[in-house]
């Protein structure tokens, strides 16, 4: 299929990209990015734009900096581009091994960081890694530049905190250098996009947890996290029955009647997949963390 007409706008700065968005703030406007979820939806209909604002050749969105104690993310990062710095694995490992398991090197190789977090969609890999990293979004509109924690940020299926005429800037993160992270989930054998992801950033001392952050994706109709999880891995030791113990009580912040139920899985069928790959996520991040107790 093909797309119905659109009148499209290559931008070349932020403020031309936002000049445009209030130039045609009456019209359905669409915002392109790597483009791996809207042309596809422009081709089969599911969303048919007036005007389509190109994003990705911004030079100013793109890039990965360390900024005191903060990992910078520009907008437009590719994923594969993301991956090829060093110091991104180092202070944000949880949100890194969630880019690792986006598609396959194609997509890695056109999608973007920002492009992802702006879709939301509530499958993408990305929500429960940024939870779990403690991300913010920044965007800049036409009352400037704000900051959005991504506690507030997802709202739901395909709906954040960003108001209309905002755009996506940078994604901050908090280094984690001195924690653990993982991802792990249960992708879809037809898209690859997860059934359930769930990501996983650990501190300890020595042997004890003292912080974590786990946040889950493809479980509810946006990003969620678990802290029931976070909760029970604080103070513990962090060996195979502590994690046990963490992973049972993954479905506790989620209401099995809101977990999505679709053609790839049932709801109970994800409720068992949360707990399941709640504990993946848990024992890989802690075979990084410390030596773990004999099986």
């Amino acid at each position: 299929m093909f797309p119905d007409e659109f009148d499209y706008y290559a931008a070349e700065s932020v403020p031309e990209a936002l000049e445009l968005l209030d130039e045609h703030s009456d019209a359905e406007t669409e915002l392109l990015a790597g483009g791996h979820s809207l042309l596809p939806a422009m081709k089969s209909g599911l969303s048919s734009p007036d005007v389509l604002i190109d994003v990705s050749g911004i030079d100013a969105l793109h890039g990965v900096s360390v900024e005191g104690d903060t990992l910078s993310i520009g907008a437009m990062t590719t994923y594969s581009d993301l991956l090829d710095v060093d110091a991104a694995h180092e202070h944000a490992p949880a949100f890194t091994a969630a880019v690792e398991q986006v598609g396959d090197e194609q997509v890695r190789n056109r999608g973007t960081v920002g492009g992802n977090l702006a879709h939301a969609d509530p499958a993408s890999d990305l929500p429960g890694a940024a939870l779990a990293s403690d991300a913010t979004v920044v965007a800049e509109g036409p009352d400037g530049e704000r900051e959005i924690p991504i506690d507030d940020y997802f709202f739901g299926m395909y709906a954040t905190a960003l108001d209309p005429g905002e755009l996506v800037t940078r994604v901050e993160i908090p280094s984690a250098a001195d924690a653990a992270g993982a991802y792990a989930k249960k992708p879809s054998p037809s898209s690859g996009y997860a059934m359930v992801g769930v990501a996983a950033l650990i501190e300890t001392d020595g042997d004890t947890v003292t912080g974590a952050r786990v946040g889950a994706n493809g479980v509810l109709d946006h990003g969620v996290r678990l802290e029931p999880v976070e909760e029970a891995l604080v103070g513990s030791t962090l060996d195979d029955d502590a994690v046990e113990v963490a992973a049972s009580v993954a479905t506790d912040e989620v209401d099995e009647m809101m977990m999505m139920s679709d053609l790839q899985a049932s709801a109970e069928f994800r409720a068992t997949l949360l707990e399941a790959y709640t504990k993946r996520a848990l024992a890989a991040a802690a075979d990084t963390a410390t030596p773990r107790a004999a099986d």
